[in-house]
């Protein structure tokens, strides 16, 4: 089956499911009119709960594979983090959710052809010439000879006969499945992993124990490490998480929970069975460096070339340095792929006609991180000389396979332990302007821009990856406007919510989640996207087009915002991305903006030399073009970019002679013009501090003066509508807060929800049990756990949080029994024990489907509700401050509001001071009446506040 087959019988599921999730909606909006939602819900059918078919999965396959549940599982999360992928590879060949793999000749790109047969290089030639010279440093690639370091590195990029890339056979041929199908159905996969699992332990110990922990073995195993060291280091990981628990909802929406077992104790084994390394494998020497590794951490050194070539002038792979002293001090961490295997890629650094290095790379089956040049030392990996000079670069290997888009769990989790070993070693701040990637990086000079690289590409997901660094980059917030002038961070959701479209020479790119968004010339997607100078006319879809892309986690200065859009400054120019409810964007928690001073013509730069004078006397030769600036970038006054570090004196590291003999040889030339790195466009540049201005952000917006509406679906989902503080489009686009709360038949805010996740909420479940939820102050999981108030609430027919009803500073709840009779309960301040005994406000409320209390309506200091009869009239009771009489006789506001099935009192929604009222009409129209502080007229006339309500059963 092919990939478009897979996806269409794909998009047929969800259309199955979307239907039958637009029936249940329609069968409980019939409901509303009868029981109103923003009073008490009608009894109601369960609803399905949010998709489980993966956890079923791996229940039923332990079973018949006689494996323990949560190792499966727990081996899935490290591999995958149970993700599926759709069935696509990953950039290494794994596959599904169990991660195996399976690598054949034709699934590689190019074909891997060294030579076309006629004396010259093909396409494969050209892709892998693009790894290699990276010095960035004109004195060094002038030395580069393209057909002298393909012809001297003939090793095939990956051996496809390896048995470690064919695990998923191995392991179709154990259940009897084909292999597609162990590719491309997550539950085949797991039965795949857990037979393969099982064989391995039988292999091992001769038996299937019932302990997780005496799994070991079979966990080692499965590794694919050829050392003891990278299979206990996976092994590790699966018993952490199977002792500390994990649950998480992916992409595609399979909820699933592994629960912590902490009395599981893994049977570690110094004798646990390995995979057999491949040929071409080398073992670290005694003679070679220790690897600058954190403890735990599995890593050899595998030193690179550091070979004469020509002459003592010219050499690779590196320059030998004694960083970070004397100035040459490490500010960046960049990350790379390698587009090819682990050892293919490590035969192009141990090559000195390459003139190629890296710091590090992390192998992909197992984690294995591989250093191969001195951290001491400059590496070149770069292709800029600057960032070479100020930074450590990490490979992460990848086979470019056809179709490959992800990368596994052990790269990432052994890659992000050693950049925070490195960052803490270095102060290296853990954010996205000093953790890179290679994509980032400028070109030197107006010739090398267009060919300077874009891995690790579109799929390497920032987010998750900064969230193991433990500087998470906020993204799956829920949102809030943004305001010109501010700075904030890009953070798209890293799931099917963000499958931007994308071609690769032409040809569609399987839909996937990626780290990017487009950037428009104006907000609309129908729009044509934003250029770069140095690329020219391009297909805007393609993904080696950086020019409109913008990456996930990059801090940029908003020009403008127009409702679910957002402009920044962007490479001289205003661009705009959707920004749902402001969703995608966080503001930065602190930070700073540059504009060019009044009358200055700012140069961009794509590195930062110190100037021509700073040579003299130091027996370095001033470099070529030593001051040139990337002429087709500017800095147009008014616009503000990011300040993305410190100021920085220009620099040039110069390796004179191999040896470190002669004049200049092995110094630092260091210039007194100090450099502001910012973010330009997608790729960062420098300028000079003497032609620019610091000026501070704009605040961020508060939150603290907008309230929230939310909203419960048919499926028992609730989602927050975040008040915007404007009438005119008084809501942000909704944000999922959880589900499960179909559970309860009543909900009701005791105070304002406010847009910074504080005001609290009381919900009764079916059996009449009355549940606490105390605001948390986070805005996108606005309640703290729920506690137990008490049971025997299913006597009350309406429940209504009344704000505070006797001048205490406590909320307090009015509910109505079925005889007509409403009961206060006072707030006690105390969330354990929140209410005090009821006390009885008055018989005869049954004449009222609806109670809300949007606050003080009159503008006297004193909670008011407001009540609707069966007839459609509209009644104020005004608070009266007292416990013994809480309010005072009703008034009438208005009739025909029958016409409403749902009224909601949410606070104050337009910034005036003063509470308003939305109410919800058949057609599912919502309507605002802005607060006047009057009793004798509380609200003006209705305004349209927005379509599509219909599909929500209970409004909080």
């Amino acid at each position: 089956m092919s990939v478009g087959q897979r996806r269409e019988r794909k998009k047929r599921r969800i259309l199955v499911h979307t239907v039958a999730a637009a029936v249940a909606v329609a069968a409980t909006a019939g409901t509303v009119a009868a029981a109103p939602p923003g009073l008490v819900g009608t009894a109601r059918a369960q609803a399905a709960a949010p998709a489980a078919e993966l956890q079923r999965d791996f229940a039923e396959a332990a079973r018949e594979f006689d494996v323990p549940q949560s190792v499966l599982m727990a081996v899935s999360y490290r591999q995958t983090r149970w993700e599926s992928h759709d069935g696509l590879p990953s950039t290494t060949g794994a596959y599904n959710v169990m991660g195996l793999t399976q690598v054949d000749p034709e699934d590689l790109e190019d074909g891997h052809d060294d030579h076309d047969g006629h004396g010259h290089e093909g396409e494969d030639g050209d892709h892998r010439l693009a790894h290699m010279n990276r010095s960035g440093d004109p004195a060094v690639e002038k030395h580069f000879d393209a057909r002298e370091a393909l012809r001297s590195v003939r090793e095939k990029p990956v051996d496809t006969s390896d048995p470690r890339l064919h695990t998923l056979d191995e392991a179709a041929r154990l259940i009897g499945a084909s292999p597609d199908a162990v590719r491309e159905d997550p539950a085949q996969s797991v039965r795949a992993g857990a037979a393969l699992l099982a064989a391995y332990q039988r292999r091992a110990t001769g038996k299937l124990p019932d302990d997780p922990g005496a799994w070991f073995p079979a966990v080692a195993r499965y590794s694919q490490a050829p050392d003891r060291k990278g299979a206990r280091l996976f092994a590790d990981r699966v018993f952490e998480s199977i002792r500390s628990g994990e649950q998480r909802v992916t992409s595609d929406g399979q909820r699933l929970v592994l629960p912590a077992d902490p009395s599981v104790q893994p049977a570690r084994s110094a004798k646990a069975p390995l995979a057999a390394a491949a040929t071409g494998t080398a073992a670290t020497s005694a003679a070679t460096p220790a690897p600058e590794c954190p403890t735990g951490l599995n890593c050899d050194f595998r030193p690179a070339a550091y070979k004469q070539n020509s002459g003592p002038d010219d050499w690779g792979n590196y320059n030998v340095a004694s960083r970070p002293s004397g100035g040459h001090d490490i500010r960046y961490i960049a990350i790379h792929d390698t587009e090819g295997s682990y050892d293919g890629s490590l035969a192009v650094f141990q090559n000195s006609s390459t003139y190629a290095s890296a710091h590090y790379m992390v192998r992909a089956s197992d984690g294995l991180v591989t250093q191969m040049v001195e951290n001491k030392n400059e590496a070149w990996h770069a292709g800029n000389k600057t960032l070479n000079m100020h930074s450590i670069g990490i490979e992460h290997e990848g086979y470019a396979i056809k179709e490959g888009s992800w990368y596994t769990e052990p790269q990432y989790e052994s890659s992000a332990a050693l950049v925070k070993y490195l960052a803490g070693r270095y102060g290296i701040p853990l954010d996205r302007e000093h953790i890179i990637g290679h994509d980032e990086i400028p070109g030197v000079l107006d010739s090398k821009v267009r060919a300077q690289h874009w891995d690790p590409g579109p799929f390497w997901d920032w987010n998750h990856y900064m969230s193991l660094l433990g500087a998470p980059t906020g993204a799956g917030g829920a949102g809030g406007p943004v305001k010109a002038g501010q700075l904030v961070r890009f953070v798209p959701p890293f799931t099917s919510a963000n499958q931007p479209k994308l071609t690769n020479n032409g040809a569609p790119v399987p839909a996937q989640p990626a780290n990017f968004g487009y950037l428009y010339t104006s907000p609309s997607t129908t729009s044509a996207t934003i250029g770069d100078p140095y690329l020219g006319t391009q297909t805007w879809s393609e993904g080696w087009n950086w020019g409109n892309k913008l990456v996930a986690g990059g801090t940029f200065v908003v020009a403008e915002a127009r409702e679910d859009w957002t402009a920044i400054w962007y490479g001289g120019q205003k661009a705009w991305f959707h920004n749902p409810g402001g969703q995608y964007t966080v503001p930065a928690s602190a930070g700073t903006a540059l504009r060019a001073k009044p009358g200055v013509s700012v140069k961009v730069y794509g590195r930062s030399y110190p100037a021509d004078a700073a040579y003299a006397g130091t027996g370095v030769p001033v470099q070529d073009q030593n001051s040139a600036s990337l002429t087709k970038y500017t800095l147009p006054a008014g616009q503000l970019y990011t300040l993305a570090g410190d100021a920085v004196p220009g620099t040039y590291y110069y390796g004179g002679l191999i040896d470190g003999s002669g004049a200049g040889s092995r110094t630092l030339v260091q210039g007194g013009t100090l450099f502001y790195p910012i973010r330009y466009n997608h790729r960062f540049a420098w300028v000079s501090a003497d032609e620019v201005e610091q000026v501070p952000g704009t605040a961020p917006d508060p939150a603290t003066d907008r309230h929230n509406t939310l909203a419960r679906d048919g499926s028992g989902v609730l989602w927050q509508y975040q008040g915007t503080g404007d009438a005119a489009s008084p809501y942000l686009t909704r944000y999922r807060i959880g589900s499960g709360w179909d559970a309860y038949d009543a909900i009701t805010s005791m105070t304002a929800l406010r847009a910074d996740g504080t005001g609290d909420a009381v919900a009764r479940d079916a059996s009449g049990g009355l549940w606490y939820y105390q605001g948390s102050g986070i805005p996108s999981a606005p309640f703290k756990a729920r506690l137990y108030v008490g049971r025997g609430w299913q006597i009350y027919d309406a429940i209504t949080g009344a704000g505070d009803l006797t001048g205490d500073g406590r909320a307090d709840l009015v509910a109505r029994d079925t005889a007509g009779y409403l009961w206060l309960y006072e707030g006690t301040g105390n969330p354990a024990a929140p209410f005090a005994a009821r006390t009885s406000v008055g018989r005869g409320w049954q004449i009222y489907d609806s109670l809300t209390a949007p606050g003080d309506v009159t503008g006297d200091g004193r909670a008011d509700l407001v009540a609707r009869d069966t007839s459609g009239g509209l009644w104020l009771y005004q608070g009266t401050g007292g416990a013994a009489a809480p309010y005072s006789a009703r008034s009438s506001i208005g009739t025909s509001w029958q016409i409403y099935d749902a009224l909601i009192g949410p606070g104050d929604l337009n910034r005036d001071g003063r509470p308003d009222l939305v109410a919800r009409d058949a057609h599912g129209q919502m309507w605002l009446y802005q607060g006047r502080g009057s009793a004798t007229a509380p609200f003006a006339t209705r305004a349209a506040a927005g379509t599509g309500w219909q599909g929500y059963d209970l409004f909080v």
